[in-house]
C-alpha cells in the first residue's frame, strides 16, 4: 500500500493521497470497434426500424435467462409499462412496491389505475422487506414488484413464500442485475414477468432499451398488444385482430439501439467480472474497517450497477458529512446514492399519483406521507456511493484503500478541528 511521508489527512493540510488518473477507471459504458461496426451495419442495411436485429436480442435475452418469452423495448420505463398491462389487472388493484427504487419501479402502473403500496427495505440487502410486504397485504393486493437494487439479489425465498401464500404475481425489476444468481438462477428469470432496463449506464447498456420477459404466453402476447404493433401480425391467437391498431402505445426498441445492446451482452461475462474483481478487493478492505459493503452470502452471486457502502457511526468515530468531506479532499470520488425514496417525493405526497390513476370517486385511495417507512429511510441516509471502477488498476483501488485507513485514523483530529471551525451558534 501507498505510504506518505506526511501522514496529515488532507482536509488537515496534508498531500492528498489519491493521485492517479480516474478518468479511464471509472469511465462507462466500454464501447468498442465492434459496438460502432454493429450500429453501421444496421444503417448499410438500411432497415433502421424494424431490422432483424430486435428478434435476435430478443432471442439473446430469452437464451441469457431461460424465460420463454422475450419483447424489445424503447426503455425500461416503456416495458415496465407492459408489464402491468400484462397482468391485466382492475383499477383499485394495488401492488406492493419498494421505495428505495428508481421511480420507474413504480410510476408506470399508475396509468393503468393500479395503485402502488410502499413497503419497508430490509438492511441486509436494501431489497424489499419480506416481513413489511406481509403486513401491508389487503384484499386488493394482486402482485409483488421485486428490485434487486444496485445488482444484489433481494430475499427471494421469503418473498416466493409470501406469493405463493397469497397467491400474488411477482413483477422482477432486473435492471441493476445483468448477470446476477440466486441460487444459480439467473437475475432476470425469478419473476412471473421480468424487465431490464438498457439505460446507458446499466451493466448491458444499449443507450436507451428495456426487455419485457415472461413465463407465460399471455403477459407476452398483452405486452405485444399493447406496444408493437408490427408484431402482433405474427400472434397465432385472436389477438391478431388488434393488427391494425394495437392498443394506441408504440414502445419497440429501435434497431440500432438493439444491435449495440446484442454487442454489450456478449461482452458481460468478462466485464462483470473485472468489475466485481475491483470491488471485492475494495470492500474486504472497507469492511476492516467498519463499513458495511454488502458482500452477498453464498448462495448469491451479485454484480455492481453501482457500489454503495453503509456508514456506521457505532464503529466510525466521525458525523458522515465529515468523512465525506475528508474523503473528497484526499481525492475519492464519493457521493450520496442518486435516487431519492419514491415515496417523498412531492408526485405522491400532494396527490398527483392518484389523479393519474383515475379512480371512481367513491374509491378510497391510500394516503402517502414523507415520514412513512422509517426504517428505510434511516438507513438510506447512511448510505454513500464510490465509483464501481470497471476499469480500474490495482493501484488506484490501493490508493483508495489507504485514504480510507487514513481518515479513520485520524477522525477524532478530524471532528475536533471541525468543533474548532464551527461558528457559534
Amino acid at each position: 500500500m501507498p505510504t506518505a511521508v506526511n501522514d496529515l489527512p488532507a482536509i488537515l493540510g496534508g498531500r492528498p493521497l489519491v493521485t492517479l488518473d480516474q478518468e479511464r477507471a471509472t469511465r462507462w459504458p466500454e464501447l468498442t470497434r465492434e459496438d460502432e461496426e454493429a450500429v453501421l451495419q444496421i444503417i448499410r442495411d438500411g432497415n433502421i426500424s424494424t431490422h432483424p436485429v430486435i428478434h435476435e436480442l430478443e432471442a439473446d435475452y430469452a437464451k441469457f435467462t431461460g424465460m420463454p418469452y422475450a419483447l424489445a423495448h424503447n426503455s425500461g420505463t416503456a416495458a415496465l409499462l407492459a408489464a402491468f398491462f400484462a397482468l391485466d389487472l382492475e383499477p383499485g388493484d394495488e401492488i406492493l412496491v419498494p421505495s428505495a427504487t428508481f421511480w420507474a419501479s413504480v410510476l408506470p402502473m399508475l396509468w393503468h389505475g393500479i395503485i402502488p403500496i410502499f413497503c419497508e427495505s430490509e438492511p441486509d440487502r436494501l431489497g424489499l422487506d419480506p416481513m413489511d410486504v406481509e403486513k401491508k397485504i389487503t384484499s386488493r393486493t394482486r402482485a409483488i414488484v421485486v428490485v434487486h437494487l444496485w445488482g444484489l439479489p433481494s430475499k427471494m425465498t421469503e418473498l416466493y413464500s409470501i406469493a405463493e401464500k397469497h397467491d400474488l404475481k411477482i413483477i422482477e425489476d432486473a435492471s441493476h442485475a445483468h448477470g446476477a444468481l440466486w441460487r444459480d438462477k439467473a437475475c432476470g428469470s425469478l419473476g412471473d414477468i421480468t424487465v431490464f432496463s438498457l439505460q446507458g449506464d446499466k451493466l448491458a447498456p444499449a443507450g436507451e432499451g428495456g426487455i419485457f420477459l415472461a413465463r407465460d404466453y399471455e403477459y407476452y402476447e398483452r405486452a405485444v398488444c399493447f406496444g408493437d404493433i408490427t408484431r402482433i401480425i405474427e400472434l397465432k391467437t385472436p389477438a391478431q385482430r388488434f393488427a391494425a391498431t394495437s392498443f394506441g402505445i408504440k414502445t419497440r426498441i429501435a434497431p440500432m439501439s438493439a444491435a449495440l445492446a446484442r454487442v454489450q451482452l456478449r461482452h458481460l461475462p468478462e466485464r462483470n467480472r473485472r468489475r466485481n474483481n475491483n470491488l471485492v478487493f475494495l470492500s474486504k478492505h472497507l469492511e476492516a474497517l467498519g463499513f458495511h459493503t454488502y458482500l452477498p452470502p453464498e448462495h448469491i452471486h451479485r454484480v455492481y450497477f453501482e457500489y454503495i457502502i453503509r456508514y456506521d457511526h457505532a464503529r466510525i468515530p466521525i458525523s458522515l458529512p465529515m468523512l465525506v468531506s475528508a474523503l473528497e479532499a484526499e481525492g475519492c470520488m464519493i457521493a450520496r446514492p442518486r435516487y431519492p425514496l419514491v415515496h417523498q417525493q412531492p408526485f405522491f405526497t400532494e396527490g398527483h399519483a392518484l389523479d393519474i390513476a383515475r379512480l371512481p370517486p367513491d374509491f378510497a385511495p391510500p394516503k402517502y406521507h414523507a415520514k412513512d417507512l422509517p426504517q428505510t429511510t434511516a438507513a438510506n441516509e447512511t448510505l454513500i456511493k464510490l465509483p464501481s471502477f470497471p476499469n480500474a488498476d490495482r493501484e488506484l483501488l490501493e490508493q483508495y484503500v489507504a485514504a480510507f485507513q487514513r481518515v479513520i485514523r485520524h477522525a477524532e483530529a478530524i471532528r475536533t478541528k471541525h468543533l474548532e471551525q464551527k461558528p457559534a451558534e
